[in-house]
């Protein structure tokens, strides 16, 4: 691993390695969404996606994240399960889910020590137009992120394509952001999901960032629940989150937590 004004890279063995555990990532996250009907707990939905990484020999990053010396404090689950107005780190539980639910996951893997971290939401049931439309909103605007993890961008370039890539009326959750991530979880830089186009570090082959938009169909300010982990809006307003884990390559973003690499969203975004 190479430093290079403050941002790790990788070489392209340790890229691969990285995929290995993108993929393990992408695989909690479709059995865990294929799991996600109506009468299923959150925490049905995470024996799951532990279920998927004893599958494939890998651990979680997730569970006892944040624990204190004598273990106590930690995360309690491989996943977070975050629901309707909880925008992120939702801690698995009894909660069944409804009809008509929104449901954010958020997963991740490490396979020989490196890293994957990616978040789908998933509409439980049959959603409103606003919360699909909501979703979809967040959606586009990681992949309007991730294409802009190009050689030569700024990481500024990526923050300012979320930020504008999101229609006004909506709330960009503030004081959240992505991270880089490697031998770690979270790593530096922060990636934030607003910024000014050319600013910042500039991105380089072998970076490897988590680019994670979340967004609300409301207020963009946020509070933390009395168990320290869950995050809701103040409002009450609904929110989406969405993340991929992404190397920046000399050929372009390579998406290192989804199946296909990115290929099926990014070649539109390919100019001819």
């Amino acid at each position: 691993m190479i430093f290079r004004r403050g941002l790790e890279t990788k070489s392209a063995e340790q890229v691969e390695r990285m995929r290995t555990a993108g993929l393990v990532v992408a695989a909690m996250l479709e059995r865990v969404r294929r799991g996600a009907v109506p009468g299923t707990t959150t925490a049905e939905l995470d024996v799951l996606a532990r279920e998927v990484l004893a599958e494939h020999g890998a651990r979680s990053n997730f569970l006892d994240y944040g624990a204190d010396a004598a273990g106590h404090g930690g995360f309690r689950g491989v996943i977070c399960t975050s629901v309707n107005d909880e925008v992120v780190h939702g801690v698995p539980g009894p909660r069944e889910l409804l009809d008509g639910d929104l449901l954010s996951v958020d997963a991740g893997a490490i396979v020989d020590g490196w890293h994957g971290d990616a978040a789908i939401t998933v509409e439980v049931g049959t959603v409103s137009d606003d919360d699909a439309t909501l979703s979809r909103v967040t959606h586009d605007a990681l992949w309007a992120g991730i294409a802009a993890a190009v050689p030569g961008a700024r990481l500024g370039d990526v923050g300012h394509a979320i930020e504008s890539s999101v229609p006004e009326g909506y709330g960009i959750l503030e004081g959240y952001t992505g991270h880089g991530i490697g031998t770690a979880m979270h790593m530096a830089p922060d990636v934030p999901n607003v910024g000014r186009a050319g600013k910042g570090p500039e991105l380089v082959p072998g970076v490897v960032i988590a680019i994670e938009p979340m967004v609300t169909l409301g207020s963009a300010r946020s509070r933390t629940l009395a168990d320290d982990w869950t995050v809701v809006t103040v409002d009450g307003s609904r929110g989406a989150h969405w993340e991929h884990t992404v190397a920046v390559t000399a050929d372009g973003p390579r998406v290192l937590t989804a199946l296909d690499e990115g290929r099926g969203r990014l070649a539109p975004r390919t100019p001819q």
